[in-house]
């Protein structure tokens, strides 16, 4: 039975939010929103309206969020220091106008980049996985930016920000979300293809990532802020982030794991890395 609760995804002609358009149409009363209306193919994605969330006017784009259940972030400005300060700024203006609207949740598309130095420590031998629980730290304007809207994010869960009222919030830390991770692998380096195989994360997986990001019910840490990162991550054996919590807060089950999916490909690296 289709769940018509109504949603809004943001950044939707972009690579991410196409990858769950076709579930979310099935399921949902979509409200899409981008700057553009074509795809990164050129192609249209119907049903867009055209919307710059950065726009500090809220009143410019408020009719879109009335009655909406659950807002899907996915837009951003990619590039410079100046346009990554506007994407805090468009995280701001979007849960600002959540609450405002009475929007009950937002899952946003984070990164693991929001952690992205523990990955240095990982590569060289200091370190072995990253939970969500640990400080976020990373070395790039991209990865800062992504770190911001997190903890921006906790604010608008704890209420404090506008007095008392919660913004549940899902901050989703997107992996590796394509099928190519192995494509320039190089067998005498094997620290890349270990990175590439615990980072990956399946289509369907990313899909029911967000719906049950969406539709579980109670999403409360230990506090009783509505408020939870999880590695958006295929179940990996080769993964170094972990997603325990993604399993025990909204039931997800991965279906793919890197290793099975790019066997052939891995055993083929093996051989050449063994000089076969």
């Amino acid at each position: 039975m289709a769940d018509k609760r109504k949603v809004l995804v943001t950044g939707a002609s972009g690579y991410i939010a196409g990858r769950m358009l076709p579930a979310f149409r099935e399921r949902y009363d979509l409200v899409l929103l981008d700057v553009k209306t074509t795809n990164r193919e050129g192609a249209e994605v119907e049903e867009i309206q055209i919307v710059d969330l950065t726009d500090p006017d809220r009143d410019k784009y408020r009719t879109y969020f009335r009655g909406v259940d659950t807002v899907v972030h996915c837009a951003f400005k990619g590039g410079s220091f100046e346009n990554e300060l506007a994407n805090v700024h468009m995280a701001y203006n979007l849960y600002q106008i959540c609450v405002e609207e009475d929007v009950r949740r937002v899952v946003v598309c984070s990164s693991n980049h929001a952690a992205d130095y523990y990955e240095e420590l990982i590569w060289g031998d200091k370190w072995d996985v990253v939970t969500p629980d640990m400080r976020p730290l990373s070395d790039n304007f991209y990865g800062w930016a992504k770190e911001a809207y997190e903890h921006l994010g906790f604010v608008f869960a704890t209420g404090n920000a506008n007095n008392g009222k919660k913004l549940q919030n899902v901050q989703v830390r997107i992996g590796a979300p394509r099928e190519t991770i192995l494509d320039n692998a190089d067998p005498k380096d094997l620290k890349p293809i270990h990175r590439g195989l615990g980072a990956y994360l399946s289509a369907r997986d990313q899909v029911q990532l967000f719906i049950k990001s969406i539709k579980t019910e109670n999403i409360e840490d230990e506090n009783g802020v509505p408020f939870q990162i999880i590695y958006g991550i295929s179940g990996n054996s080769h993964s170094f982030w972990s997603i325990v919590n993604a399993r025990k807060v909204i039931g997800y089950e991965p279906e793919d794991n890197s290793a099975v999916k790019f066997a052939e490909r891995i055993a083929e690296l093996m051989r050449e890395a063994k000089g076969d």
